[in-house]
């Protein structure tokens, strides 16, 4: 749906077209339930994606104080859509991970998932979501937008940037993101984690023998929703 992406590049461009973001705010709003069923699998990844960075960022644009609280910031609805208000914990862990519990590093499903949520989440969850969501903190991933033609190859580009970006291999240690830590069940566990940084290209396993993750840098950082563009993973 053109409307997410529409949303997303009116966020990024700021206050010159705010018109254009509270445009796209109500037509997310008043979506008709039966378009989100008919997206197909990757139109609904690519949606949902940019549904997601457009609401965390225009939230947090208009209120930074917002990300004080962070619990709360993301467990209280910042977008509707199809009538339904809806949070960032509710898209990412309802929809996006398919309605997986948040603190059960990606073991324990979430038996109490709304009516919504079960209908409109993805079928199968795919773990490069993970290098794909922006919340506003510095270590969070960067912002693209995403087009359900091209999603697959870009969501790829997406995973091997972040993860080569954010890892550090010092004495034969790869010092990984946190985010493989706190869904280390997304990625297959530990023996998956290894398959991803190898498949990327991040570690060579030959040098690598010991896996150890970084802290998150919760500090919060706006410039990855205020570069006025709407790029592609590159």
């Amino acid at each position: 749906m053109a409307v997410s992406r529409r949303f997303l590049r009116a966020m990024r461009a700021g206050d010159e077209r705010e018109q254009e973001r509270e445009a796209a705010r109500d037509r997310l709003a008043g979506t008709d339930p039966a378009d989100l069923d008919a997206l197909g699998p990757d139109e609904r990844l690519a949606f949902w994606l940019n549904v997601y960075n457009a609401a965390a960022g225009d939230a947090l644009l208009s209120d930074p104080s917002r990300f004080e609280d962070r619990r709360r910031f993301f467990s209280e609805p910042v977008v509707a859509v199809a009538g339904e208000d809806l949070s960032l914990d509710a898209i990412e862990h309802g929809i996006l991970r398919g309605s997986q519990w948040k603190y059960g590093l990606g073991y324990v499903p979430n038996p109490f998932a709304s009516a919504f949520v079960r209908r409109h989440r993805v079928d199968e969850p795919d773990f490069r979501v993970h290098f794909a969501l922006n919340c506003g903190a510095a270590s969070c991933p960067a912002v693209y937008g995403y087009d359900a033609e091209t999603v697959d190859e870009d969501l790829d580009a997406a995973a091997e940037s972040y993860l080569r970006d954010e890892t550090v291999v010092e004495g034969g240690t790869a010092y990984v993101p946190r985010l493989l830590l706190w869904y280390r069940g997304d990625f297959g566990g530990g023996s998956g984690i290894r398959r991803i940084l190898r498949e990327y290209g991040v570690v060579d396993p030959d040098a690598v023998s010991r896996i150890r993750y970084r802290e998150y840098d919760w500090s919060l950082a706006l410039d990855a929703f205020r570069d006025g563009s709407d790029g592609e993973a590159d």
